[in-house]
């Protein structure tokens, strides 16, 4: 686990950033000493999971002392990590005690792996890329930044991911593929071939399904 001895403060309100501060309960060592919001200051007038709510504009004071980790599973959340760097924040790199990653993997900057997840040899991960319980990514892919890898998803090797794809729960990519920026593959999917960028593909095998799409 790449972690600064600071607590951490998780970027976003919703139950998926909940989820995240379960996940790093769960690291020997790591502390979550609140959430930060940036959309309605209302949401930081009532304590979350037991923490403390903070406006996003209280980084600029908090990250001499805090780490901070993007807690929302949307591909768009570059946007609120963005305003978290302005303010000069650290980004903390999760990796739950019961992933199993290869000693010669590559994880970006405010990468979270959840439990169970695997993560085979020689594979590349960008920043801020979330990889949800019990995916699997093979040998020598490479993931780009701002990826959401949804539960249960097996990411063959070899494989090719663009910046701000999401791969929906359970999906399958074979071996050998590319997908493109901001794509979105479907729950349940199995890609045998080649994704363009900003498009939704859904099916066994997946097909396009819509067009001109912006991620998830």
């Amino acid at each position: 686990m790449n972690l600064e001895p600071k607590p951490i403060l998780i970027l976003g309100t919703g139950s998926f950033a909940v989820e995240i501060a379960d996940l790093v309960s769960e690291i020997p060592g790591a502390v979550v000493a609140g959430f930060v919001e940036n959309m309605d200051r209302n949401r930081c007038t009532a304590l979350l999971d037991g923490r403390p709510v903070y406006w996003v504009d209280e980084l600029a004071m908090l990250a001499r002392t805090h780490c901070v980790v993007c807690g929302l599973g949307t591909t768009h959340r570059s946007r609120f990590v963005r305003q978290a760097e302005a303010f000069g924040c650290q980004f903390a790199t999760l990796v739950h005690p019961t992933a199993r990653v290869s000693r010669t993997v590559k994880l970006g900057s405010g990468t979270i792996l959840n439990a169970g997840v695997i993560v085979a040899a020689h594979t590349e991960l960008g920043a801020h890329v979330i990889v949800n319980r019990a995916a699997t990514i093979g040998h020598h892919t490479r993931v780009g930044d701002f990826v959401t890898i949804g539960p249960g998803v097996n990411l063959a090797g070899n494989c090719r991911v663009g910046e701000a794809v999401y791969i929906g729960i359970g999906a399958t990519i074979i071996d050998h593929v590319t997908i493109g920026p901001h794509s979105v593959v479907g729950a349940g999917a199995v890609v045998t071939e080649d994704v363009p960028e900003r498009v939704l593909v859904v099916g066994v095998p997946a097909k396009v399904a819509k067009r001109d799409i912006e991620g998830k």
